[in-house]
């Protein structure tokens, strides 16, 4: 342990001086280091051995571990002279602290090939607000925003314009100001596959005249050319999945009305010309079918059709000017009515919520729900959520008193197999910490799987309910030995005008009610830009599948309110065994550059 003297301005006149610790690495390293390591020095193939038993890291080869070390510790230069010397205690508490380290997996690891209905979607609400929902400003910038940060569903609320001859994009009903819906387009065309390949779904919130939606529909059609899919059937029995949709855009919303009643009567008209013809009549020798049979049965709609350019535009080079006008007019025949280019139809239940989910409809469908109807359903009808969530999708949407873009318990929906739950993403707080943190699983793509005991029922009518009462699966046993970066992120009187800041961490489990915990803490350590804890949590969890754990950092304020000195949440599932660098997040979920925490994790 060094020491660094700080001083600190006081009552204009003074100066404090603070002996300013410099922290070294935890007993628990010096610990590991002398159990693998010998004569004070660690050699690659003691740093593997450390890496399977103790971080339990699977797959690794030499090559890997080298790659490790020269990712965590800068260069192939510091790698050949590990290679030859060995590590010392110094560079394997760097190696340990370097933001490679991480608790969580980096790339997508769960299956997804699966339908769209299996897995949980980083969705947005009123995606082009950039603050309140009652006089902000609308703008494609919280869209481009939101997409960089890996989210895959972007709402737009379409409207006439004034003059009734183009479409704008704004919260209807308030003072809220309008961007042009082909400056959101254009956006997403950019944006939408920056952060992840898998697909976005940009569900819309329809408002406009039939002349209107023709519009919209060449819009669409020739900015997202090829990128755009849309099922040839128009109705999908089951979703494709997002493996099928890689770099693919997709709409949700409801049909029209006049699309509706156009599609009722061309099937009535189907059926009336099938019926004057009537059934072929079979051959006398039993078991034998027609040619015409044999093709009936051979021609069966696909319930994951490939993403292929039958679906989709020839021509991506239609220009639309800002303003939505299409400049180069291909023909209205070219383009797909509007209803024809949606894949996830929409709809808000108007009768009982219970007879709406529990409907039984040949097609996959999406039904929408607030934050209060939701809180209804979900303590009268469990079971009646997670069954339809087993095919069609939920989405979730916050009640509109939320005027502050503020949001709810996301859980809520996630325990019941609720695939979007949309979030408004325009501000900060706990709720919207979770919503980020739980989409950092399976490689921050977007699309997490949800657990089996939501998608299957192996028992016979009986489904999964996260308010009845469980066994512990697993326990996780957590210590936070230490933390720094802020020196190196701020000037040193952000968080004390006199004196060095006094650091504690706050850690909770959110998840299913018998597994939600109250914070947490460790002492503070005053005065300390360097603050080390060495305080040991433990979790007892019953559905670990769902639990998310939330990381505080507070910077003590005996006279007012804590200071924010950062935060992260962590999908509990995904955590990597081990002594691990945390990374810290702002109160907007921004990663800083060098704040985080040495943490250990393990599971029993």
């Amino acid at each position: 342990m060094a020491f660094n003297m700080t001083s600190y301005k006081f009552c204009c006149f003074f100066r404090l001086r603070f002996k300013s610790v410099v922290t070294g690495p935890p007993s628990d390293v010096e610990e590991f280091f002398d159990r693998y390591s010998h004569d004070g020095f660690m050699s690659i193939d003691q740093l593997q051995e450390f890496l399977v038993e103790v971080q339990k890291e699977e797959g690794l080869t030499t090559a890997k571990v080298e790659d490790l070390v020269t990712r965590h510790l800068g260069g192939i230069r510091i790698l050949n002279k590990i290679k030859q010397e060995g590590l010392t205690l110094d560079t394997f508490f760097q190696f340990l602290s370097a933001g490679d380290n991480s608790p969580l997996r980096q790339e997508v690891h769960q299956d997804m090939s699966a339908p769209l209905s299996h897995y949980y979607i980083y969705t947005g609400h009123n995606s082009y607000l950039k603050g309140n929902q009652l006089n902000s400003n609308s703008s494609e910038i919280p869209i481009i925003k939101a997409l960089k940060r890996g989210v895959r569903v972007i709402e737009l609320d379409l409207w006439p314009h004034s003059r009734k001859d183009k479409v704008i994009v704004k919260h209807g009903g308030t003072m809220t100001r309008p961007v042009g819906l082909a400056k959101c387009l254009f956006s997403i065309k950019e944006y939408a596959f920056s952060a992840s390949n898998y697909p976005v779904i940009i569900t819309l919130e329809d408002h406009l005249t039939p002349k209107l939606r023709s519009k919209v529909a060449q819009m669409v059609y020739w900015i997202f050319g090829r990128m755009l899919f849309y099922p040839m059937s128009g109705k999908l029995e089951e979703y494709p999945s997002p493996k099928d949709l890689m770099n693919r855009i997709l709409l949700s919303t409801k049909p029209p009305k006049e699309y509706l009643e156009t599609e009722i009567q061309a099937k009535v008209r189907q059926n009336e010309k099938q019926d004057a013809w009537g059934n072929e009549i079979s051959n006398i020798k039993a078991g034998h079918k027609t040619d015409t049979e044999v093709h009936q049965h051979n021609v069966l709609e696909p319930s994951h059709p490939p993403p292929s350019d039958s679906y989709n535009s020839e021509d991506e080079d239609a220009r639309v000017d800002d303003d939505g006008i299409v400049q180069e007019k291909m023909g209205e025949d070219a383009v797909p009515e509007f209803g024809k280019l949606i894949t996830i139809r929409a709809g808000k239940p108007k009768e009982d919520l219970k007879y709406a989910l529990e409907l039984e409809e040949k097609h996959a469908r999406r039904v929408s729900l607030s934050e209060p109807q939701l809180e209804d359903i979900a303590e009268s009808h469990p079971a009646v959520v997670v069954s339809f969530t087993k095919r069609n999708i939920l989405r979730i949407y916050p009640k509109g008193l939320r005027v502050d873009s503020s949001n709810f318990n996301p859980l809520i929906g996630w325990n019941l197999g609720a695939q979007m739950v949309a979030f408004n993403m325009q501000g900060y707080g706990r709720s919207l910490w979770l919503m980020q943190g739980f989409f950092r699983a399976n490689g921050g793509c977007g699309y997490v799987k949800k657990p089996d005991f939501l998608l299957n029922d192996s028992a016979g009518d009986k489904v999964f309910n996260t308010s009845q009462e469980q066994q512990v699966k697993k326990t996780l046993k957590m210590k936070v030995y230490m933390g720094d970066g802020w020196r190196f992120e701020f000037r040193k009187t952000h968080f004390d005008i006199c004196s060095p800041p006094d650091f504690s961490v706050k850690v909770a489990v959110k998840g299913v009610q018998a597994d939600s915990t109250s914070s947490q803490s460790t002492e503070t350590i005053n005065d300390c830009w360097t603050p080390a804890w060495n305080k040991e949590f433990t979790f007892p969890l019953t559905v670990p599948e769902v639990a998310l754990l939330r990381i505080e950092v507070h910077e003590s304020d005996t006279l007012q309110k804590d200071d924010f000195a950062g935060q992260t949440c962590l999908p509990v599932w995904e955590l990597k065994s081990g002594i691990r660098a945390v990374p810290l997040y702002d109160k907007r979920g921004d990663p800083y550059r060098h704040v985080k925490l040495l943490v250990m994790f393990q599971f029993e």
